[in-house]
């Protein structure tokens, strides 16, 4: 079928919506009508930073309505909808173990361009291939075709437009709090980086009972958004030294990085009290960290790292929680998302890049959801 898809053609350059062939579902597939879907980071940063084939389609945050389903699938139908996360075999010793997060072929599905067993490729333009399938999705477009292990079914009266970055970025930030680090209540908590991720991870660590809540960014609009979500003290690290202040305190319990640069992974880590652990949640492929192992063997600290749903965590039914968590008002996501058509998605990145939209969400099919 002809899908309209916003395509990159090369690295920094802007995305142009195009016609694109899209495959029918094959045994195990699941073809959904994108309604919403978020722009993460991690989309910009392959953008910008990683040697794809090209031309490719992205996006990984999408939400919809199903289509039609392949030979095979179970549990789900035409006009379920849905919200769509990264995909994994189900059969390795991870996702036997309830770590699909963890799956031991997360790359070869994930990054494999929407090349499939058997050869064929999921996206085609003009007769060529292109990189599709993008973690499992490439929403970046009016239809994705995806395995049914990427798929949620939601309730049919939950908001689409508001449900969609439940796939990866709620998920990462909250899976990073109460799966990955399990934080305890009373404990002290800090994250660095005050994006879409480590808002979440603030409001995690408010749900879970943590005190205090500090959020460090470099952006006052931020900081403040960070106070209504929850935090209790903020830190502009360009107006004071954060991990001087922390250790003043003695040092936080937990501390979350959620920003992908090496240096604030370290003061991360530095910031850490006695017992303290950190968990690093931003990507930061290439970079280098380092790490005083004096300071980790005589405070006795731990360093973790998380995906998606994080340790000892399905994506499947975690996102269901979330779900409860906001019905319930204790992850209020809408007040991270701003909202843009579906042809302004180079205006969306630029505005997520400057800082001056912390979700951008696009709107598809022009439905709102």
């Amino acid at each position: 079928m002809i899908i309209d898809a916003a395509v990159a053609h090369g690295s920094r350059q802007p995305l142009a919506l195009e016609q694109v062939e899209l495959d029918a579902p094959h045994a195990g597939e699941v073809l959904v009508r994108i309604v919403a879907t978020g722009i993460c980071n991690t989309d910009i940063g392959m953008i910008d930073h990683v040697p794809l084939p090209w031309p490719a389609v992205l996006g990984h945050e999408g939400a919809g309505i199903i289509e039609s389903v392949g030979e095979g699938v179970t549990g789900l139908k035409p006009g379920d909808h849905v919200i769509l996360t990264t995909t994994s075999c189900g059969k390795c010793a991870n996702c036997l173990n309830g770590q699909p997060s963890f799956c031991l072929s997360f790359q070869a599905l994930n990054m494999s361009g929407g090349r499939r067993r058997d050869g064929s490729c999921t996206h085609q333009q003009h007769g060529k291939t292109i990189f599709g399938s993008f973690l499992g999705q490439s929403s970046f477009a009016t239809y994705s075709l995806v395995t049914e292990r990427s798929v949620i079914k939601i309730d049919k009266d939950l908001p689409l437009d508001v449900m969609a970055p439940f796939g990866c970025g709620i998920q990462t930030g909250t899976g990073a709090v109460l799966n990955t680090l399990k934080v305890q209540a009373g404990k002290s908590f800090a994250v660095f980086g005050a994006g879409a991720v480590g808002l979440s991870a603030l409001m995690a660590a408010k749900i879970a009972g943590c005190g205090p809540i500090i959020a460090v960014d470099t952006k006052p609009e931020r900081l403040a958004l960070a106070l209504e979500l929850g935090a209790t003290r903020v830190i502009n690290p360009l107006e004071e030294d954060a991990v001087k202040a922390l250790r003043a305190d003695g040092g936080v319990d937990y501390a979350v990085e959620a920003t992908g640069i090496a240096a604030v992974m370290e003061n991360a880590i530095n910031a850490l009290g006695f017992n303290g652990a950190a968990v690093l949640v931003g990507v930061a492929s290439g970079q280098k960290v380092s790490i005083d192992p004096t300071a980790v063997q005589s405070r006795g600290l731990t360093i973790k790292g998380t995906l998606m749903a994080g340790r000892d965590a399905v994506p499947a039914l975690f996102v269901h929680q979330l779900i409860a968590f906001w019905k319930a008002g204790k992850l209020p996501v809408e007040k991270l998302i701003r909202y843009y058509d579906f042809a302004e998605i180079n205006e969306a990145i630029a505005a997520s890049k400057d800082g001056s939209a912390v979700k951008p969400i696009l709107r598809l099919m022009g439905e709102k959801a």
